[in-house]
């Protein structure tokens, strides 16, 4: 059921998502690079995450905010890398890079590693777990403000 804690998390976490990935992570991609919709899918998963995942935890008081707003974001920037890693393999399966689907699928996690690697800085891990934290807290307060 659509509450008021499940929008307040969903836009929450998407746009911290959208905020990350378009202005701190893409400048990190090489110069002919072209990120395409990058920004954008990561939005949604950080919307579909907040709204699942802190929208229904979203009265469990501020320790509880805080542990399931950092979990939130956890769990956004695995979807996130997982779902970019995926569609890698799938443009790189294209070009007949792989020899079969094990190959293929076993790709899947090399490129999440490397994606990873590539998007871990300070700045943006600094900016995902605080973004998260205060994402939950705001999150906990609508839901506990509007029930």
């Amino acid at each position: 059921m659509p509450t008021f804690a499940h929008v307040v998390a969903a836009l929450l976490y998407g746009g911290l998502a959208w905020y990350v990935s378009d202005a701190l992570i893409e400048p990190l991609f090489p110069e002919a690079f072209n990120p395409g919709w990058f920004a954008e899918v990561n939005a949604a998963v950080g919307v579909v995450c907040g709204w699942m995942i802190m929208g229904s935890r979203a009265r469990l008081g501020f320790v509880g905010s805080i542990s399931v707003g950092f979990t939130t974001i956890l769990m956004t920037v695995f979807w996130a890398l997982f779902i970019q890693s995926f569609n890698d393999m799938l443009g790189r399966s294209l070009e007949r890079e792989y020899d079969g689907p094990a190959e293929a699928v076993i790709a899947v996690f090399e490129l999440l590693a490397e994606h990873l690697r590539t998007m871990s800085t300070v700045e943006v891990w600094a900016t995902l777990i605080a973004g998260g934290i205060v994402a939950g807290i705001i999150s906990g307060m609508a839901g506990r403000a509007f029930r």
